[in-house]
C-alpha cells in the first residue's frame, strides 16, 4: 500500500511507487493478395498497356516531376509583407479563421488605426495590437528538453563548456530561452519558449507551479527527518515546506520523490544538506503537468496544442 506524506498528516508516512505490431485489417491484406495474384488483367488491358510510346512515358513522366516541384513550398520570412491574420495567428492569439473574425469586428489596429478590412498586409516594422495589446510577428515555440547532467542553464556563459542551449540550438528559427533553472548536475525536464508572458507566468511565485523530484541520497532517509520536511524546515533564506514527500520504495529509502513549488535556487539539495544528507542524483520528472514520458535523456520535443493550452489557462 503507498503512503505518502503531505503537509498536515502527521501519520501517513511510507513506501510509495516511483513518482513521477499493430496488424494488417483485412481490405489490406485482400488487396496485396489481389497484387501478388497471376492473371488478373485481361488482354485489352495489356494491350491498352502497349499503345503508349516510350516517347509518351517520358513526357507523362516529366509533366508529374514538374508538378511535384511546383508544390514545394516556398520558404517565408517575416521580413516580407504578410496577412494580417496570419500575423496574428503566429502571435498565437487565435488561428487565422478567429483572427478574420476579430478584425471585421474592429479589434485589431495598425500603428494606431483599426483595420477590418480582410487581407490587409503588415510591413516589418508595423504595430500591430489587438483589442489594445501589441503583438509580435514571431512564431510562439514551445518545447521540452530532458537535461542531461554536467549542462549549465545559460544561454550565454563563456566560461561554461557545455550549456543547455547547444542541445537545442537546432531545434527552430526562433531564439528561444529556458524557463527557470536545472544547476549543472540536475538532470530533467526544463522549458523553452519565446513567449515571455507564459515564461513569467511559470516562474513566478504566485502561481505556484508543481514540480516533482527524484532524489538519491549517500544515506537512507530517517522517518523523522521526512517529517520534518513536510512540516518545514528553517533555511538561511526563510523557512521551506515539501508539498509532498514519501520513499520510492519500502525497501530503498535512499530514493525519495519530493514535489515542491518554490523556485529558489538550488531548494531541494539545500533542503536535504540542512539535514546532513549529500543528494547523489537529483532528476526532475514532473514540471508544470509535463512529464519525461517518451523524452530519453538529452533529446527534446515540441510541446502539442493541447499541452500548450494546459499551460496557459493553469
Amino acid at each position: 500500500m503507498r503512503n505518502n506524506y503531505k503537509k498536515g498528516d502527521s501519520k501517513r508516512v511510507g513506501g510509495g511507487k516511483r513518482i513521477g505490431k499493430s496488424l494488417e485489417n483485412k481490405e489490406t491484406k485482400s488487396l496485396k493478395k489481389g497484387v501478388a495474384s497471376k492473371g488478373r488483367f485481361s488482354k485489352s488491358e495489356t494491350e491498352k498497356s502497349k499503345r503508349y510510346s516510350s516517347v509518351e512515358e517520358k513526357k507523362t513522366y516529366s509533366k508529374t516531376k514538374a508538378r511535384v516541384i511546383k508544390k514545394t513550398p516556398k520558404k517565408q520570412t517575416y521580413s516580407e509583407d504578410i496577412r494580417l491574420n496570419r500575423f496574428i495567428a503566429n502571435a498565437g492569439v487565435c488561428s487565422r479563421r478567429e483572427a478574420d473574425t476579430y478584425i471585421s469586428a474592429g479589434l485589431v489596429s495598425i500603428n494606431g488605426k483599426t483595420v477590418t478590412e480582410l487581407g490587409t498586409k503588415v510591413k516589418p516594422g508595423d504595430e500591430v495590437r489587438f483589442d489594445g495589446r501589441r503583438l509580435s510577428a514571431e512564431k510562439k515555440v514551445y518545447l521540452l528538453l530532458n537535461k542531461p547532467k554536467d549542462f549549465v542553464t545559460t544561454t550565454d556563459d563563456p566560461h561554461a563548456d557545455k550549456t543547455v542551449m547547444d542541445l537545442v540550438r537546432n531545434a527552430c528559427e526562433e531564439r528561444v530561452y529556458p524557463v527557470g533553472r536545472l544547476d549543472r548536475n540536475t538532470t530533467g525536464l526544463l522549458l523553452f519558449t519565446n513567449d515571455g508572458d507564459l515564461s513569467k507566468k511559470l516562474t513566478h511565485p504566485s502561481h505556484n507551479m508543481k514540480k516533482v523530484y527524484q532524489v538519491t541520497l549517500n544515506k537512507a532517509l530517517t522517518k523523522e527527518h521526512l517529517l520534518q520536511i513536510a512540516d518545514g524546515l528553517d533555511l538561511e533564506d526563510g523557512r521551506i515546506a515539501a508539498d509532498a514527500i514519501s520513499f520510492i520504495t519500502p525497501e530503498n529509502r535512499t530514493e525519495i520523490g519530493i514535489e515542491i513549488h518554490s523556485g529558489r535556487n538550488r531548494i531541494v539539495r539545500r533542503i536535504f544538506e540542512h539535514l546532513g544528507y549529500r543528494v547523489k542524483k537529483l532528476d526532475r520528472v514532473l514540471f508544470a503537468g509535463l512529464t519525461k514520458k517518451n523524452l530519453p535523456r538529452g533529446k527534446w520535443r515540441f510541446l502539442s496544442e493541447k499541452e500548450i493550452h494546459f499551460l496557459k489557462i493553469n
